[in-house]
Formats: C-alpha cells, sequence, structure tokens
C-alpha cells in the first residue's frame, strides 16, 4: 500500500481513535481531579469562586492528560493498523 493510501485508508481509525482518546482522558481527568482537588468538578474559567492559579491549572492538567491519552491512542492504532496492513499510516 503507498503512503498516500495507507493514510486514506487509516482516516476512519484516525477520527475513531481521536474520538476514543477524548472520552478516555475526560473520565481520567475527572478521576485525577478527584485525588488532586478533592472536588468533583474541576473549576471552569468563568467561575468567581476560583482563584486564577486553580483554573490554569485543571485547564494544564486537562490539557496535558488529554495529549497523553491521545498520543497514547493514536499510536496503538497506527500499531495496530501496520500490523493488519503492513504499512504506517504516518509516514
Amino acid at each position: 500500500m503507498s503512503s498516500k493510501g495507507a493514510k486514506l485508508a487509516y482516516r476512519p481509525i484516525g477520527l475513531l481513535s481521536g474520538i476514543v482518546a477524548g472520552a478516555m482522558s475526560g473520565a481520567i481527568f475527572k478521576q485525577v481531579w478527584k485525588k488532586v482537588a478533592g472536588e468533583d468538578d474541576a473549576p471552569a474559567a468563568l467561575q468567581s469562586e476560583y482563584r486564577m492559579r486553580e483554573v490554569v491549572l485543571a485547564a494544564a492538567l486537562q490539557g496535558a492528560i488529554f495529549a497523553a491519552t491521545k498520543a497514547a491512542v493514536d499510536r496503538a492504532g497506527a500499531r495496530g493498523f501496520t500490523k493488519l496492513t503492513g504499512s504506517w499510516p504516518g509516514d
């Protein structure tokens, strides 16, 4: 399979893995936030009862968890795709 064909064939898998990564990272973040802050929900940017530091920390933690989860899910999807087709989808 050509590299262009592999990229095209991988698209549906990539889209699905993005959705899975988003759902997983949301659940992971919720559990981490409960342990770190002792609260069920992270502060939103427009909630006045939280300090700037808390809001920014929550957003940074959520972003880091999302990026790491997405990278892990994308990598696993690419490896599975390669095992099935013999072509790496990102090259």
